[in-house]
């Protein structure tokens, strides 16, 4: 899988790999081989990267266009018809 949306959210924020990286708490080799789909990026790592851009993780995965993260409500509202 590639993170093609990573990187270009941190290119156009102007932003290097070592600034994520440092943001993450890995290190810029880690961060690289992220955005180059060499390795899968941890669920937790995943949702604060999107929570930095203010993105939801689905648009990080390219599963939607839509960059807003979902509201809270409609969140909790999925959670009780589950």
């Amino acid at each position: 899988m590639t993170y093609k949306r990573i990187r270009e959210l941190r290119e156009d924020h102007d932003l290097t790999q070592k600034y994520m990286a440092h943001y993450l708490n890995v290190i810029q080799r880690t961060y690289s081989r992220y955005e180059r789909g060499e390795r899968i990026i941890p669920p937790d790592v995943l949702c604060k990267i999107a929570d930095f851009y203010n993105v939801s993780v689905d648009y990080l995965l390219e599963r939607t266009d839509i960059k807003q993260p979902y509201p809270p409500s409609l969140l909790s509202r999925k959670a009780k018809d589950t």
